[in-house]
């Protein structure tokens, strides 16, 4: 049964229907038990397994979201960058929706994702967006980029958004030895980002500039009246 459905859920992740795998997967929780769910998802490749968690709907909860371990998720998670995602949109979303399904486990997640290869890299591709919040919590303790006083500290209730704020705050907090091989790369990019943004708005500036100047009109010279010689003998007696 276990070979078959794995072979069954890679047959409709290529096929394109993640909806259909993750159906069959959540069938089986049902008919057999979440036990004979877990030991699935430990079978499967990590690609497919990504392909079901990454699809995750905020909307609805997710068997496989919920019942898949630590190692399982970390294994997944470092191949993220298979599907070239830029905007890092679906790893934020999936790994908030595992790494904060319980409170309890939370910890084990970090730890797990962090011992895999790659995994720093997918802690940074997560909190990419926030690179200047993050290089300044790091500094000062709060997520604000104009505060820098000691009263300006956060703590773990005013950040439990679910989300990079407070996920941020457990890297620093929770698990130093992490966030110190993260923020400086975040740093890092976010002084490369504002040199870059700084350099195209000289760019633009410039561009602009020169087409105000095109579009003046050329000045027009003023008339110069010819000079006529005058006779001396009809000079004025004045």
């Amino acid at each position: 049964m276990t070979n078959a459905l794995i072979v069954k859920a890679a047959s409709l992740i290529r096929d394109g229907d993640i909806a259909g795998a993750e159906f069959a997967l959540v069938n089986l929780a049902e008919t057999e038990g979440d036990y004979a769910l877990v030991a699935v998802l430990e079978e499967m490749p990590p690609k497919d397994l990504l392909a079901v968690i990454r699809e995750y709907d905020t909307s609805k909860e997710s068997v496989v979201n919920l019942l898949v371990t630590p190692e399982q998720f970390a294994r997944a998670v470092v191949i993220e960058k298979l599907y070239a995602d830029h905007t890092h949109i679906r790893l934020r979303g999936m790994m908030n929706s595992v790494l904060f399904r319980d409170d309890t486990k939370t910890a084990e997640f970090i730890e797990a994702i962090a011992d895999h290869e790659g995994g720093y890299e997918a802690f940074i591709d997560y909190l990419s967006d926030r690179d200047e919040e993050v290089a300044h919590f790091a500094a000062f303790d709060t997520f604000n980029i104009n505060f820098s006083e000691e009263r300006d500290v956060v703590e773990k209730a005013e950040v439990a958004d679910r989300d990079w704020k407070e996920l941020t705050w457990l890297l620093k907090h929770e698990h130093e030895d992490i966030f110190e091989q993260i923020w400086p790369t975040l740093k890092k990019r976010s002084i490369e980002r504002k040199r870059r943004e700084a350099e195209l708005e000289r760019l633009e500036q410039q561009e602009a500039e020169q087409e105000y100047d095109d579009e003046q009109p050329a000045p027009v010279k003023a008339a110069v009246k010819p000079s006529i010689a005058i006779d001396p003998s009809e000079e004025s007696a004045l």
